[in-house]
């Protein structure tokens, strides 16, 4: 089905480009702010919530205090507009992936990293809740990661202002029902904590890749939330230092109270911990209320002593409870009291169960789009997903395998209807591939008489040309020299000679980024030609040449031609944290040799840190580096500046400590590190 709001502009100022994903709440688009010159994200609420003058009340005063949080780590919002037909909230655009995409990319993160990720999450959370704000929605999938590993917060004070005080699980976060809090989860008030324990599932998913609580359903989810205690980190993982796993579990802890006392506090051990990886943490916990998180069998009685799960001890008087066993009559009417209190809680449970099933029932028709690149369709794809439409095209990569699906639209990873279309590039493998003719100033006629001959079909559009002659060819799509599918369809772009009406090129073209220059020529009716270049030491995307120039004098319509940057020749940092040998005491030297050299010389000692973090510059093409600790061969380490992929171990060795042996060392995998 066809978006209604791609192609419009808002307000004269927006200009709606693509869909990036849809919630429970809003659809999301990218859009070009003619006005301010950038790009920025939109999003639109859906109609349902436009004639709740309740809603729209809150949800004015909540947006406009979410604005003012101003933070290096929280997603900005520029504006906001209140119309009769349409509500929609204007964000900075984040050119990046979510967090939760990255983590299934990696798996388990590298503790350096996920303190990295954890204590700007934190210092974000830290000015919100300072100014009343509540996030209610901390999970993965909203928090946005830069490629220089910068985080963005995003969806601030959504969840306050779509629910109320104490009834919290709505049709809105059963989504989030993995990350969810004890207390959001039974409908009890929230606070700033619920943000904390939400953050403490974060940090437990990373830490070990998997997350606490997994089940069939959601609604089962929430139970295990409420009542059952997460396995404890060093479990999964035993390379989990003490102080992490201790930190983390604070965090999970049932009991609001138990938690942390503020995001600064948390962020205060974390930073810690990252100084002194070998600290322990003795915190203390106070007994969980049982009408809120725990029930009657959830404790066992020892003699004079109840022993809670979290191994909270309370010791009685003895002769209280001797007391208290005498008065039988007084005990029945506690029992009838507390079964009162069970069928209560039961009748509350079931209420809430069913509330969360209907939700689950008006959240089916939206689901996480998989990426399917790299999937071969016909095993791998068709027939495999009806929840899609798929639409097929033709693609050509004698790099790639037969069927191998190399691009899709949209891509893999935002939340989208179920029905929704999907254009699946699809590799034809070994099709008879020919390469495009130049056809520039080629008669009509002729040039269709050359597509036809190579065996290519042909479309006809006009357009408007200073220097081609009526009636020849100005420019083809796709352009001269690309290799395409034999019967690819290539678009003939015949000149109608010049336009009447003349523009001039803007200034200030080079050195901007791609899009936005395109933006510009295309509000002028121009039409662009992208010229790659890969010498250029400018960052991806960065325009380095127009053709008219700044300032030219072109006729509507004109093809313009802006060479950009593919980025292959600038400098760019890889970072990759190293495994330092477990159990060794020592002083190590460690010397890093980049392509033969001797580049960095270091002295560290694993007792104080169990990793040593690598940093490399480079341009373009694999950097063979070679870890030696004390001069023995430890690690052997590709770095691909190409792709900019994480580093990849060719081989790693034992390492043998100078009271052991000569430190030869034996290659894990069979070989000797060449």
């Amino acid at each position: 089905m066809e978006d209604k709001f791609i192609g419009k502009r808002l307000d004269g100022r927006y200009e709606i480009h693509e869909l990036l994903g849809v919630g429970g709440m809003a659809y999301v688009y990218r859009a070009y702010d003619k006005m301010e010159d950038r790009w920025v994200a939109i999003k639109i609420l859906k109609e349902e919530f436009s004639n709740d003058s309740d809603f729209l009340r809150r949800f004015r005063n909540e947006s406009k205090a979410i604005a003012l949080l101003s933070h290096p780590n929280i997603v900005k919002i520029y504006d906001v507009s209140f119309g009769d037909q349409i509500q929609y909230i204007v964000m900075e655009y984040i050119d990046g992936i979510n967090l939760k995409q990255y983590i299934e990319q990696q798996g388990a993160i590298r503790t350096q990293e996920a303190l990295h990720f954890m204590t700007q999450i934190l210092s974000a959370l830290e000015l919100a809740h300072k100014n009343d704000i509540i996030h209610r929605d901390i999970k993965p999938q909203n928090i946005l990661l830069l490629r220089d590993g910068t985080i963005k917060v995003t969806d601030f004070g959504i969840a306050r202002f779509l629910q109320s005080e104490t009834q919290t699980m709505t049709d809105k976060t059963i989504g989030s029902v993995h990350y969810i809090s004890p207390e959001q989860a039974s409908g009890h008030r929230i606070t700033d904590k619920a943000d904390i324990y939400s953050t403490g599932v974060m940090l437990y998913e990373m830490i070990t890749g998997e997350l606490p609580f997994v089940a069939d359903t959601a609604v089962s989810v929430v139970i295990m939330q409420i009542q059952n205690k997460p396995r404890p980190p060093r479990e999964i993982n035993p390379n989990i230092p003490v102080g992490l796993d201790q930190i983390t579990l604070k965090a999970l802890e049932k009991n609001p109270e138990n938690r942390f006392r503020s995001a600064g506090e948390m962020l205060d051990d974390l930073l810690s911990f990252k100084q002194n990886p070998s600290i322990q943490f003795n915190y203390s916990y106070a007994p969980a209320p049982m009408d809120e998180t725990r029930n009657i069998d959830e404790y066992d009685t020892v003699g004079d002593t109840h022993l809670y799960d979290d191994g909270y001890e309370e010791s009685y008087d003895p002769e209280l409870v001797r007391s208290k066993r005498r008065r039988k009559g007084s005990m029945a009417i506690t029992g009838v009291v507390v079964a009162l209190v069970l069928i209560l809680i039961a009748v509350g449970a079931v209420y809430v169960i069913n509330m969360m099933r209907d939700a689950e029932n008006q959240e089916d028709d939206t689901i996480e789009l998989p990426d399917f690149i790299g999937k071969i369709y016909d095993t791998e794809i068709n027939g495999k997903y009806d929840d899609f439409v798929f639409k097929i095209e033709n693609g050509n990569d004698p790099e790639k395998a037969a069927g191998e699906v190399i691009n899709q639209s949209p891509k893999g990873g935002i939340m989208v209807k179920k029905g929704r279309e999907i254009t699946l590039t699809v590799n034809g493998g070994n099709v008879e591939t020919v390469t495009v003719p130049p056809l520039t100033n080629y008669e009509q006629s002729e040039a269709i008489k050359v597509l036809e001959t190579v065996g290519l079909k042909y479309k006809l559009e006009t357009i408007a040309d200073d220097n081609v002659a009526i009636g020849s060819v100005v420019r083809t799509d796709p352009v001269e020299g690309s290799s395409v599918a034999s019967g690819t369809q290539v678009t003939l772009f015949v000149s109608t000679g010049p336009s009447t009406k003349q523009v001039t090129i803007p200034d200030n073209l080079i050195g901007d980024l791609q899009y936005n220059v395109t933006a510009k020529l295309e509000d002028l009716n121009l039409n662009v030609n992208i010229i790659s270049d890969n010498n250029s030491d400018k960052a991806k995307d960065t325009v380095i040449g127009v053709n008219p120039g700044s300032g030219s004098k072109v006729s509507e319509g004109s093809t313009v031609d802006v060479t950009v940057s593919t980025g292959k020749g600038a400098p760019k940092v890889m970072n990759f944290s190293i495994d330092l040998p477990a159990n060794v005491n020592e002083d190590l030297v460690v010397k890093t040799y980049r392509n033969g050299s001797l580049v960095n010389t270091e002295t560290v000692n694993p007792a104080y840190g169990n990793t040593y973090n690598l940093s490399l510059t480079g341009t373009s093409g694999v950097e063979k580096v070679v870890i030696r600790l004390n001069d023995q061969d430890y690690m052997y380490i590709d770095f691909d500046f190409d792709t900019l992929d994480t580093p990849k171990i060719t081989s790693k060795i034992n390492y043998v400590t100078s009271s052991n042996g000569s430190g030869d060392g034996n290659s894990e995998d069979g070989g000797n590190g060449e």
